[in-house]
């Protein structure tokens, strides 16, 4: 199968460095772009991501309403600032995933390039489906275990009544999406590594029980110190392997013949 005639030149280390830096420009733009976008609609934002905080503190029935507090002048303009920087990334994400695309097509196959819209639409459906995921899964339930610890305070004739800062929870909830988010790409990584040889769907199999101790050690590492979050990360991660595994059998290449490996006599 031969290459792309447009990419059969060889480019040079500075022509490389010069794609890199326009596709990097554009990409930051878009996420300029979508920062501000982002800013405008902040308290639609906040209001959206606050939902699941609201709704384990009404079940677990602790008094008072639910709000979100800051101690200085500027803390909540630094915590709007911060929101906007984590949602203006979920909303350049096709921009971004394009231009990364952009930039590796021209060592691609021909037949390989035309995976230009599948792959962009499927990485930004992961990535965002990833982060959704995670605040309408994983959200409720680490909120629910950390406020009844709380309410079950009570019971002992303790009050523990739990005083939520704004920029402490807009950086844990950023930090949960953009996790959840990057972690459910995996099918795309796999994907590449299956087309350019690096992996095949045998030894994705052979390794798929050292993945599942791999995926609840993200789970540990990436969530909080809570088990039922991580169980809300590491089960969908090992389901999106053994996916990307069929991924791998039906585009990836295949492994090669035993007798292939044997020397002629």
């Amino acid at each position: 199968m031969s290459r792309d005639p447009a990419a059969a030149r060889q480019m040079s280390i500075w022509e490389h460095l010069d794609e890199l830096r326009a596709r990097v420009i554009k990409a930051l733009l878009a996420y300029i772009a979508g920062c501000a976008l982002a800013w405008n609609y902040r308290e639609l934002i906040l209001a959206w991501l606050w939902k699941p905080f609201a709704r384990s503190w009404s079940t677990q029935s602790i008094s008072g309403d639910p709000a979100l507090n800051f101690a200085g002048p500027s803390d909540a303009f630094k915590a709007y600032f911060k929101l906007s920087l984590t949602t203006g990334l979920l909303i350049a994400a096709p921009v971004i995933f394009l231009q990364l695309w952009g930039f590796i097509a021209p060592g691609l196959y021909k037949r390989e390039k035309k995976f230009v819209i599948p792959f962009v639409v499927s990485s930004t459906f992961l990535f965002v489906g990833g982060a959704l995921f995670g605040w309408q899964v994983a959200f409720p339930l680490t909120f629910e275990y950390f406020l009844g610890l709380a309410a079950s305070s009570v019971t002992a004739g303790v009050t523990v009544r739990p005083v939520m800062m704004m920029g402490p929870y807009i950086d844990f909830a950023s930090q949960m999406l953009l996790a959840f988010g990057i972690v459910f790409e995996l099918p795309i990584v796999i994907l590449f590594l299956s087309i350019a040889g690096v992996v095949n769907y045998v030894q994705l199999l052979r390794f798929g029980r050292w993945f599942i101790l791999i995926a609840f050690a993200i789970g540990a590492v990436l969530t909080p110190p809570e088990l039922t979050s991580q169980i809300a990360m590491s089960v969908p991660l090992c389901v999106l392997y053994f996916l990307s595994i069929g991924i791998a059998y039906l585009f990836g290449k295949r492994p090669p013949r035993p007798d292939a490996a044997q020397p002629a006599r």
